[in-house]
Order: C-alpha cells, then structure tokens, then sequence
C-alpha cells in the first residue's frame, strides 16, 4: 500500500484572517471609527499592579506598560493632550505615585475622568491631571494606607507607614483644592466603611470637599482639553 506523505504542520497553509471576524472577537463589534484624535487616551482600569504580580484572575493595570506611553505622549509632537480615565480599585502605593508624578510633570495638557471608581491611590492619580472630573454615579474610597502580609512589629514599621501616608497626603493637596485637615479626616473617618476606616465619596460629594474640580464626563473633559490646549497659546511640542 503506497504510503501517503505526511505534511508538516509548519509548512501547511494557515487560513486567511478576516479582519471583521477579528475585530468582532477583540472588541464585541463589527465596525470602529476610523479617527486620529488629537488626544491620547489612558485607561487605568482594575487595580494598580506594581512590584508584586497580582493572580491572572485579578483585572489589572501595570504601570511599567503605561510609563512608556506617558513619555510617548509628551515627545510626540501629534499628541496636544491627555486624557486619562479610570475605574480603579487602587493598588500599589509607589507604583500609583509614579504614574501620579509623571502625569503632574507633563507640559502638555491633562485631563483625568473618574468612572465607576477611583478608590485608594487612585484619587492621587485623579488628581494629578491639570483639571479632573467625575461622574456623577461614580464613587471614591479615601482612607489610610494599609499592609499585607507579614508585617515587622518595630517602631520603624509605623514610622515608615507615617512617612508613605504623608507622600500621599502631600500629594493630593498639592494637586487639589482639599487641606490636608480635610483629607485627614475623611481618611480616618470610622463609620462609613465596613471593618475599616475611612470615607466612600460619590460625585458630587468629591466636587464639594474640593478633591475633585468638577462633576461631568466625556464632553465636558474634551471640551476642557480644548480649552486647556488654547490656553496655552500653541507653545506645545
């Protein structure tokens, strides 16, 4: 019986892609606008994901992915802004204060929504923008900086955690229109959260104690980048 070559899996033709099956698979719909913005659009979704892998069921955002794209942005001379959306639960104190930092010492204009959640170290990154929003439903979680896992019992353990809170604090204030006695209080405000401290803001409550600049969405932060970008009278790169 004559024997029947066997092809090599490497060398078989793979079957052409279908970009509309591709797109349907990736992102749930058949057609996406076909526009070039003027903006960059960054999305800190999830939790903030630092020093330590979080498990693959775990929604994350890693910060060495978008510290790349923050340096992209303000060298690219096409991008005139940033916008930058998020629905997080926070994270990594350090790993959100970089992200914070790099989006405090932009030239070029920033804008910042919170979506759903922008809990923990995500209100420094919410605020770390040259103007920040927040939707009306969406909520914030301000409270102290807490430890997990082992936790050495010495006074340097504590004075390192004051120290940490205190970058935070600094940070918020000086990125805000919120006193650092303000932040304090809703930080270590007992009754307001289930087996811990702390203060769960919604929208409109975050505008009121001066966190948050504004309560609005998506038209109200493009129109506020375009007020920004004309403000600065063209000197961008």
């Amino acid at each position: 019986m004559p024997e029947v070559p066997v092809q090599d899996p490497e060398e078989a033709p793979s079957p052409e892609r279908n970009p509309k099956l591709e797109q349907i698979k990736e992102l749930g719909q058949l057609n996406i606008p076909n526009f070039k913005s003027d903006y960059h659009c960054l999305t800190i979704a999830g939790q903030v994901e630092g020093h330590i892998l979080l498990p693959p069921q775990h929604k994350s955002t890693k910060y060495e992915h978008l510290i790349p794209q923050l340096l992209a942005v303000e060298e690219n001379p096409e991008i005139k802004g940033l916008l930058v959306i998020l629905n997080t639960v926070g994270g990594d104190v350090e790993a959100g204060l970089a992200l914070a930092e790099m989006i405090a010492s932009m030239s070029k204009p920033t804008v910042s929504i919170v979506l759903g959640g922008g809990h923990s170290i995500g209100a420094s990154i919410a605020v770390a923008s040259d103007y920040s929003f927040i939707a009306p439903s969406a909520t914030m979680t301000i409270h102290p900086i807490r430890l997990t896992g082992l936790v050495i019992g010495v006074p340097q353990t504590y004075e390192y955690l004051d120290k940490m809170q205190d970058r935070v604090v600094r940070f918020v204030v000086e990125h805000s229109n919120i006193t650092a006695e303000k932040f304090r209080e809703l930080m270590f405000k007992t009754g307001d959260l289930a087996r811990d401290i702390g203060t769960v803001l919604v929208g409109p409550d975050a505008v009121e104690c001066g966190l948050i600049d504004a309560v609005g969405g998506l038209k109200e932060a493009l129109a506020k980048l375009n007020e920004l970008r004309e403000s600065s009278g063209g000197m961008l790169q």
